[in-house]
């Protein structure tokens, strides 16, 4: 299974979600895909994803984590001991998310959602500064991106996987380039740094 977690004020008709889906479903393996539109609350968007992949062996396991969504991704990986491909992750997102308190507009989307000054405390409880086995991670960075300075992200997944991308943007516009390299990560094939 590959479980895609979506960055904040993002969608599961995000274009990279919508790229997953497409490429998995062009290969028969539709019914291996899953996107959980995660809810605002930290602590409740981690356990909706640990609900989704409860049946899941870590071996057969692979979550795809974007900005917000690679910070989840972290937390997760550590306690289930499965793969995270990151894209652009977040690193500390309770310094950067203050400024987004109250409703916010959701991408790809005419819906809303309410940031609440609580949820920077829940993402202190789901901090994790340091990863375990860095051979279960692969990093996707770009340089360019304006949003998470690329080498806070190339220091914390020190000794894992690693595309740095020179140039490029938060949003990773160029991530079809980057696709089969991410799925390939996901099934467990060796990628290259």
């Amino acid at each position: 299974m590959i479980v895609y977690l979506h960055g904040f004020r993002s969608s599961p008709a995000s274009r990279k979600a919508t790229m997953l889906r497409d490429a998995l479903t062009a290969r028969g393996r539709a019914d291996e895909y899953r996107c959980p539109a995660l809810v605002p609350s930290p602590a409740r968007a981690v356990d909706q994803v640990l609900q989704v992949v409860a049946n899941e062996v870590p071996e057969r396991l692979a979550l795809i984590g974007s900005s917000l969504g690679g910070y989840y991704a972290t937390w997760l990986a550590e306690r289930l001991g499965c793969r995270a491909a990151l894209l652009n992750p977040a690193i500390r997102p309770q310094d950067d998310l203050a400024r987004f308190l109250g409703e916010q507009p959701v991408y790809f989307s005419d819906a809303t959602i309410e940031f609440r000054r609580e949820y920077l405390g829940e993402l202190d409880d789901i901090d994790t500064p340091t990863i375990s086995r860095p051979e279960r991670y692969f990093l996707l960075a770009a340089t360019g991106d304006t949003v998470i300075d690329y080498r806070a992200m190339v220091h914390k997944y020190a000794g894992a996987r690693q595309r740095i991308i020179a140039g490029g943007d938060h949003e990773l516009s160029d991530f079809a380039q980057y696709l089969d390299e991410v799925l390939a990560f996901c099934d467990g094939q060796r990628v290259g740094n």
